[in-house]
């Protein structure tokens, strides 16, 4: 199983930027298993959290490509650093009146916040650890996933 990497690069708020750094990954023939973006504190800034799977020579050159870019400010594998990664999942799930109870324990369990009621769905939201939001996904499976939209990961280093 190839390791999984994430990146956090700060980037400048500028038109194309996203554009370009997807067409680095792409053109090098590398995968961006999930990517987000959202602004920094400072207005003029935004992060991207993206996480990438390969060994250390394609982090390597993906660092290195992202740190050619001029409107990248700074790139941080925070694969090996302390660093808090979550994710928000949306999961419509069958649950017909009898199966309900079932499904709203699983929910419980998790801490899931109930944010849709249907006649015969529930839809909840979930934010987790990665590996949390497997584990979800996996106990409802056997209910019928009807839709779900999952985040990707967020992820923060963790200052001292």
């Amino acid at each position: 199983m190839e390791a999984k990497h994430i990146i956090n690069a700060t980037v400048e708020n500028q038109p194309a930027v996203l554009s370009r750094i997807v067409g680095l990954f792409s053109g090098r023939g590398y995968n961006i298993e999930t990517l987000n973006v959202g602004p920094c504190a400072d207005p003029r800034f935004s992060r991207m959290t993206i996480t990438v799977p390969g060994d250390e020579h394609v982090l390597e050159q993906v660092t290195k490509q992202l740190n050619k870019l001029v409107d990248v400010v700074k790139v941080v594998d925070l694969t090996t650093e302390k660093h808090i990664a979550r994710e928000l999942v949306l999961v419509e799930v069958g649950a017909p009146r009898q199966k309900r109870p079932e499904v709203l324990g699983i929910a419980d369990i998790f801490g899931a916040e109930v944010v849709g009621v249907r006649e015969t769905t529930l839809t909840m939201q979930y934010v987790g650890r990665e590996d949390q939001v497997d584990d979800l996904l996996r106990l409802l499976r056997p209910y019928t996933i009807v839709n779900l939209a999952r985040s990707g990961l967020l992820a923060v280093a963790k200052g001292d």
